[in-house]
């Protein structure tokens, strides 16, 4: 029978072997191995009573970034090594171990009490600067409770004021500066919800008002001391808006006097036409309201 092209090409075609399935499975036979065998190493290591061992495993797990075994043994280990010349070393590993799992609450605390320890220790000056930076990076958003922040900027002024000389001031001046920022905006987006709450059970307006002047006082060098006064010209005008014929002027006056806080503090300000309106308009109110 004759064979056609295409039969004859068929024939040439090689069957797939299985020598790649084969291959990923050794591959994954032999991980399987050398993770059953380190699980049972590090079982043993654990129910070992050599805490020399013991310690030069959690020291080995740390270098080979398997900080989980690493906090495990030494969270054993560094109660019995006080007094011995592992002391100072074990419990600021202990501290790095926790900072590099992301656990950065319970990084700052041990730092903190390695810091405390060992006020003069090998380890102090980094100590003190990664108990800062731990919550620096654990800091949340803004709209959330800021405790984290401020213990960050606590122990950052701390650092600061202990090693000014040192790399490390410089980056801790400018985290400092950024927690500060953080906190400057908080009471921005506080004073934005009082005055846009309006008189909402109560007169908001004012609380509007305090909270910005408090923030002004509190972080004069921050990016949002404009929008800070906006907000009291604002809530001014706002509440006098809604006030009754007999007090406008007085409110309206009170609109007036923050429109010229507000201009000569920024005379080239991204509100400016705001501003200007709400003058114009209380001006006018002024002009033809009686007098109280």
């Amino acid at each position: 029978m004759a064979i056609s092209q295409k039969d004859s090409v068929n024939l040439h075609v090689k069957k797939p072997t299985c020598t790649k399935k084969m291959r990923i499975k050794l591959i994954f036979f032999l991980l399987l191995t050398l993770a059953l065998s380190s699980c049972n190493e590090y079982n043993k290591i654990l129910k070992s009573t050599d805490r020399d061992l013991k310690y030069s495993y959690a020291k080995k797990y740390f270098d080979e970034g398997k900080y989980s075994r690493s906090i495990t043994l030494l969270e054993e280990l560094v109660p019995f090594m006080k007094g011995t010349a592992a002391a100072e070393e074990s419990l600021y590993l202990l501290a790095q171990s926790h900072y590099n799992s992301r656990d950065y609450f319970s990084a700052t605390q041990t730092f903190t009490t390695y810091y405390n320890t060992y006020p003069r220790g090998e380890y102090a000056e980094p100590a003190l600067f990664y108990s800062a930076y731990g919550m620096y990076l654990d800091s949340p958003d803004s709209k959330l409770d800021q405790t984290r922040t401020y213990t960050a900027i606590a122990e950052f002024q701390k650092y600061i004021e202990r090693y000014p000389q040192t790399e490390r001031a410089e980056q801790a001046k400018n985290y400092l500066f950024e927690l500060q920022e953080k906190l400057a905006l908080k009471e921005l987006q506080a004073a934005q919800l009082y005055l846009n709450l309006g008189n909402y059970m109560g007169n908001n307006y004012e609380s509007a008002v305090i909270t910005a002047r408090e923030a002004m006082k509190n972080y004069p060098y921050s990016k949002y001391m404009e929008e800070y006064q906006i907000i009291i010209l604002r809530a001014r005008y706002e509440y006098a808006l809604r006030s009754t014929i007999q007090t406008q002027p007085e409110r309206y006056r009170m609109v007036v006097d923050e429109y010229f806080n507000y201009t000569n503090s920024f005379p080239e300000g991204n509100y400016m036409a705001e501003a200007e309106a709400y003058y114009k308009e209380a001006q006018s109110k002024i002009d033809v309201l009686p007098a109280t």
